[in-house]
């Protein structure tokens, strides 16, 4: 009786210790990249880009003849976007959250910047280059998040990315021409230059990518 008491215990043992393994090895670690998404580098420099327009935005709010500093600190919000890309793509450290937050601050930095300006006589910035910039900047967010449900790729094309560079250097040559110690003929007329050809790029980028995306829902519904 002893035998057969013991045979039937150790043989349960087995299963029980395959069974144990699985356990073990379950995957509490996939929400680890979750949890850690907000602690990478690359979101920590895009969350700190938007703590830097914020500054921005107060320095062109008070008015104190802090334009310079103002223009530097921008200049150097708007590097930073370039640099979490960089460190994202380069170290796999490419996340959700920073996919959306990346190019949402980038919206923030720059609207807000043309918002604040307009309250400015000086500034060169007019209602309606605010209207067609944020106009164009919500209107092709929308699309983009419809084009992406229906499965199309509608990624950034030299449009996009020329009239972002042409936003940033139009702002800065914005708040260098409010400085009394810089402003003259010469860099308001390179001001206007520059703020009109931004917005001339901004209007042709949201044209190019409407065509893009019926050009792309016309070649799903061919099949058909």
């Amino acid at each position: 009786m002893s035998v057969t008491d013991q045979s039937p215990q150790t043989q349960p043992t087995e299963p029980e210790s395959q069974d144990a393994a699985p356990v073990k090895t379950a995957q509490p670690t996939e929400s680890v990249p979750n949890n850690a998404d907000w602690k990478n580098l690359p979101n920590l420099i895009t969350t700190s880009r938007l703590g830097l327009a914020i500054v921005v935005f107060i320095l062109i709010d008070i008015d104190d003849r802090l334009w310079i500093t103002a223009a530097s600190i921008f200049v150097f919000a708007a590097a930073t976007d370039a640099l979490d890309g960089y460190i994202a793509r380069k170290y796999g450290m490419v996340t959700t959250l920073g996919r959306i937050l990346d190019p949402f601050v980038d919206k923030i930095i720059v609207c807000g910047s043309f918002v604040f300006l307009l309250e400015k006589p000086e500034s060169g910035v007019s209602a309606w280059m605010v209207t067609i910039v944020i106009g164009r900047e919500m209107f092709i967010t929308a699309l983009r998040s419809f084009m992406e449900q229906q499965g199309k790729d509608f990624s950034a094309d030299w449009a996009g990315k020329v009239k972002m560079v042409l936003q940033c250097v139009a702002i800065t040559a914005s708040l260098l021409s409010l400085s009394p110690t810089l402003r003259g003929e010469a860099i308001i007329t390179i001001r206007n230059v520059l703020l009109w050809s931004t917005v001339a790029v901004t209007a042709y980028s949201g044209i190019s990518y409407t065509f893009k995306a019926v050009r792309l829902l016309s070649q799903t519904d061919e099949p058909r």
